[in-house]
């Protein structure tokens, strides 16, 4: 996703204009990422509802902390878009612990396909890799699921996670190797 300084200085702007509270800055705030954000929470999330949802949380937010932005964080949409991401994997981890009415009946649904990391849970145990799992830095965690289970790519893991490639690179083959270890322990 590349933007041009123009662009930039231009949601730099309007970031400042959001900070005081201004309504119409944000209206054209939304208007000009919304689209992008969307298909980014998309992306990760796979639902239309929950990627929604997502947007929304990521516009409040912007809202009330769009004061405490800072150029060092990046650039203004990496930071808009680093919000949505993380509010994005946030309501899926949410939905992940707490399985709603309406997909009560899922449970009972058997899936007999295998899964990229079937064999692994096989070998380790659920629990064993959800440990170690557990024991990961975010980003790690977070690179080695959506590309494991989610079939994200280097290049789409770079987006999303607004990154450089050779960064989630490091991510996941650091992530990798604590798995292992921690595992053979």
């Amino acid at each position: 996703m590349v933007t041009s300084n123009s662009e930039q200085d231009d949601l730099m702007g309007l970031l400042i204009a959001v900070s005081r509270e201004d309504r119409l800055a944000f209206q054209r705030l939304y208007e000009k990422i919304s689209g992008r954000m969307f298909g980014l929470c998309l992306k990760l999330a796979s639902q239309r509802d929950l990627a929604e949802e997502a947007v929304q949380d990521a516009f409040v937010q912007i809202w009330h902390h769009a004061g405490e932005y800072h150029s060092e964080r990046g650039a203004p949409l990496s930071w808009m878009l680093t919000i949505a991401r993380y509010r994005t994997l946030d309501l899926m981890r949410n939905r992940k612990s707490r399985p709603t009415s309406g997909d009560a009946h899922l449970e009972r649904v058997a899936d007999e396909r295998d899964g990229p990391l079937d064999e692994s849970l096989r070998v380790a145990g659920t629990a064993e890799l959800r440990g170690c799992l557990d024991e990961l830095s975010e980003t790690q965690r977070d690179s080695i699921l959506l590309s494991y289970y989610r079939g994200f790519t280097h290049d789409e893991l770079s987006e999303a996670l607004s990154s450089p490639i050779g960064t989630v690179k490091s991510w996941i083959r650091r992530g990798l190797m604590a798995l292992k270890r921690c595992l053979e322990r």
